[in-house]
């Protein structure tokens, strides 16, 4: 009897993540193949704006399955017009093989949310489900109870440990964005997207003018981060016209300094990795601390932003011995926009318009105090910060 895998998503674009969580489904449940059924319209997102066509989704899952035995794409999905229902999907699968078991693959987040699917009873007449799970705190737990409730109306639940770090594909829109997807990407999947121009690889974002730079990180950032970029921004503009700075290049170094925020540790690495970045160890061991050094590197090389909007970008999170006007506005203004909310900032916030370089000292000391507390080591750039500025007085 065939054991057919059904793995259904966007794919948007499809990664390594996905052949790897494929092979280890075949692995865990014994299937003999894996469909990979991109959808056409997704019930359950919104595919963000100037994403490729269906069928180039199904062209590149086409190039990943390729030379994965056992695996394939299906464009049964993509031949549908409307909303790609999984239930439709079945039935229809369910036509084309009826001798075969069907076991429908994914993720623990839609799995936990499962009965809000439409007629997820009859899904669970025609499908076993197979659950990826990571082992995280508290995720067992809850994939238990409800499987519990799924066993209960007679469904079948199968799970599959995911020992694969785990990527999405907003992050891999990102690294692609950055020209450092490669390495998370199936053989022939980036040399197809770059061929067509896919997620921006043809586009030149060098010496955007204002507003169309604003536009682009905006799309790169994680939502919740918008209104600190935004505030960091003006904020940055307000202390350049009271200290005599470029106002273009505050307002630029503004928007672009958390450009790459939203990638996590590893990834922050990769990158480093990808721009031949060499990193010391205090970096290498607290990976979630690059993102002003990446952010740099993305605003040099991507961008093609001035030097002193790229040392700007680098320094704002540590500080650095002997710091200029531009990249003193940076650290403070990050440190005090409008959205922070802290004992002291208020404090900081009516210094930095008396005094800027008192204003740098004690938003130093802030940070060393909170790393204190906390246990943390402290980077070699904010020592050196702090040392150089030792002997000067803020004007409190």
């Amino acid at each position: 009897m065939e054991r057919i895998g059904i793995f259904g998503g966007t794919f948007n674009p499809p990664h390594l993540g996905h052949i790897q969580a494929a092979k280890q489904a075949m692995e865990t449940l014994n299937l003999t193949k894996i469909l990979f059924i991109p959808d056409r319209i997704a019930p359950h997102k919104v595919l963000p704006p100037d994403s490729p066509s269906p069928e180039d989704r199904l062209a590149m899952l086409e190039i990943a399955t390729n030379q994965e035995p056992g695996m394939e794409a299906s464009d049964l999905e993509l031949k549908r017009e409307g909303v790609s229902y999984t239930v439709d999907t079945l039935a229809a699968l369910k036509e084309m093989y009826p001798e075969a078991e069907l076991t429908l693959l994914m993720g623990t987040d839609m799995f936990l949310g499962f009965f809000k699917w439409r007629e997820s009873g009859k899904i669970l007449k025609m499908a076993s489900l197979g659950v990826f799970y990571r082992g995280e705190k508290g995720e067992k737990a809850a994939i238990d109870e409800k499987c519990q409730e799924i066993t209960a109306l007679g469904g079948q639940v199968r799970l599959v440990k995911n020992a694969v770090v785990p990527i999405s594909s907003t992050q891999m829109r990102r690294l692609l964005a950055f020209r450092c997807a490669d390495a998370f990407l199936p053989e022939g999947v980036g040399a197809y997207i770059r061929e067509k121009g896919l997620y921006h690889t043809a586009e030149d974002w060098k010496n955007l003018p204002m507003e169309r730079l604003e536009q682009v990180v905006v799309s790169l950032l994680n939502p919740n981060r918008l209104n600190h970029v935004l505030g960091c921004r003006d904020t940055a503009v307000e202390l350049a016209k009271r200290w005599g700075a470029d106002e273009t290049d505050a307002a630029r170094a503004g928007i672009l300094h958390d450009i790459t925020k939203a990638l996590d540790g590893p990834l922050q690495l990769t990158l480093c990795d990808a721009y031949g970045k060499i990193l010391n160890d205090f970096s290498r061991r607290y990976p979630k601390t690059l993102h002003a050094l990446t952010g740099s590197l993305v605003a040099k090389r991507i961008f093609g932003e001035s030097q002193a909007v790229v040392d700007a970008i680098r320094s704002h999170t540590t500080g650095k011995a002997n710091m200029n006007l531009l990249e003193t506005i940076i650290y403070v203004a990050d440190y005090m926009e409008p959205n922070r909310a802290f004992p002291g900032v208020e404090q900081l916030r009516d210094l930095a318009f008396r005094d800027i370089t008192g204003a740098l000292k004690l938003g130093l000391d802030m940070t060393m105090d909170h790393l204190k507390e906390q246990g943390s080591e402290v980077s070699p750039e904010s020592k050196e910060a702090l040392e150089y500025l030792k002997d000067y007085v803020p004007l409190f």
